[in-house]
């Protein structure tokens, strides 16, 4: 989530300018649908997250506990291999909700943020905390890149111009947010897509676009003017379903996964950014949540992400990770079934 930090809350979208309240939507014209009212995109069953003056309560009044100024991974940057040829794929954690997927010959950065701070300014706002897990560098070939909405966690326009400039990848993105990414970095190409659409890569792989629980913004005055999503990967006899952000709500948008998708290998969940419980509830999912989440939409097994990498919220550092393995115990359920991924870590899906 966009942290509303002092200056931060003025330094509106990387500097494109956005529309005043009030005079339509700046990204995106389209027809009225379930999910979007002619100006703004809304969730399933009408979930709004709080208002501006709810966050600058928040930020002002509660700041929860600290965070050390470094928390390194245990695993060492990944140096993948230019191409991953075999049956399943080979997942790598970037950090926070970043991930390479090597799957079909075919390689798919998620939501990738190589940025210092997860903020509009170089100077203000959630810092890194651990280098990421493959250096920007060391990357193969990107062929495609995924970004679920556009927050400043998972929408890095620095990053993605890097990655434009040196590979040409196809991106794939929900409603609006295109409009964002060609305003904002010269020459790009995106391909804008709506809930339940599905695009066709070489390699035999069918990206799926998936309803979630969440919101967008960019700046102060373009809430909800740009869609949100989550992927479901198809890749050989493989589904990996990808989530950047969810709160969990009543757990509709999983169950609806698992019809959708009722072979699902693997799920990518988010576990931390969850409180104060008050204002993040329609945001983020807890450990538990999450937990539950993985049981509804029917995985096989779950990758815990979007925690110990940039500090968005009042939980402690390893808050997340301790939680999840709780539950797990308590649920009767073996620790590998959900694993909290660090930074550098690699899974290989068989």
């Amino acid at each position: 989530m966009m942290q509303l930090l002092g200056a931060a809350s003025a330094a509106a979208a990387g500097g494109w300018a956005l529309l005043a309240p009030g005079r339509g939507n700046a990204y995106y014209s389209g027809p009225v649908s379930d999910h979007f009212d002619g100006t703004l995109f809304f969730n399933p069953g009408g979930v709004k997250p709080k208002g501006q003056l709810a966050i600058l309560r928040w930020q002002l009044t509660d700041r929860g506990m600290a965070w050390p100024d470094a928390y390194p991974s245990p695993f060492q940057p990944d140096r993948p291999p230019a191409r991953f040829d075999g049956a399943g794929a080979r997942i790598t954690h970037v950090g926070h909700a970043s991930f390479l997927i090597q799957t079909r010959g075919r390689n798919i950065l998620i939501d990738p943020v190589w940025a210092e701070r997860a903020s509009p300014l170089s100077f203000l706002g959630p810092r890194r905390v651990n280098t990421p897990g493959i250096g920007l560098d060391a990357l193969p070939q990107i062929d495609v890149i995924l970004v679920t909405h556009n927050h400043y966690d998972h929408m890095d326009m620095a990053t993605l111009a890097t990655l434009w400039r040196r590979f040409r990848p196809r991106i794939l993105t929900p409603l609006g947010n295109d409009t964002i990414l060609r305003h904002s970095i010269a020459g790009l190409e995106a391909q804008a897509l709506d809930w339940d659409a599905h695009v066709d890569l070489a390699g035999e792989v069918r990206v799926h676009v998936e309803p979630t629980l969440h919101w967008s913004a960019r700046g102060t005055s373009d809430r909800r003017h740009a869609l949100w999503a989550s992927f479901v990967l198809e890749t050989g006899g493989h589904s990996i379903y990808c989530v950047g952000d969810s709160g969990f709500g009543d757990g509709t948008t999983f169950r609806r996964v698992r019809q959708r998708h009722p072979r699902l290998h693997l799920a990518l969940l988010p576990i931390g950014a969850y409180e104060p419980r008050w204002i993040m509830r329609n945001n983020h999912m807890t450990p538990e949540e999450a937990l539950d989440a993985l049981l509804l939409c029917g995985a096989e097994r779950a990758l815990g992400h979007h925690w110990g990498t940039f500090r968005l919220t009042n939980e402690a550092v390893d808050e997340p990770p301790q939680r999840l393995a709780a539950a797990l115990t308590r649920g009767g359920l073996a620790p590998q079934r959900f694993v909290a991924v660090r930074p550098g870590q690699v899974e290989i899906l068989n």
